[in-house]
């Protein structure tokens, strides 16, 4: 018997639906490949929020998900990020 084949990918909970149902958009190279919808059980307790990210393996066969680890720091990351260039945009342009 052989074991499935898993792709691991970088994840962000995009969405929780009903209170139930978890929507993962997966990443390759920062580009969102596809999208995971899975019980918001099988994610771990720290990451049951929009915007988190994780580290999934997933079968390559059934698009199911073998496993999930939570990326604290890395949403710490993102989020900063995201906050710098908001901030760097919304700067008045000097006046002309």
């Amino acid at each position: 018997m052989t074991m499935p084949e898993t792709e691991t990918h970088t994840a962000v909970l995009d969405r929780i639906v009903d209170g139930e149902t978890a929507v993962l958009l997966l990443e390759e190279a920062g580009d969102v490949v596809d999208e995971l919808a899975l019980d918001v059980d099988a994610l771990p307790d720290e990451g049951r929020h929009e915007g988190a990210v994780f580290e999934v393996r997933v079968d390559r066969d059934e698009g199911t998900l073998r496993e999930a680890t939570y990326r604290e720091d890395e949403e710490r990351e993102r989020r900063e990020s995201a906050q710098e260039r908001f901030d760097r945009l919304s700067e008045r342009l000097p006046d002309e």
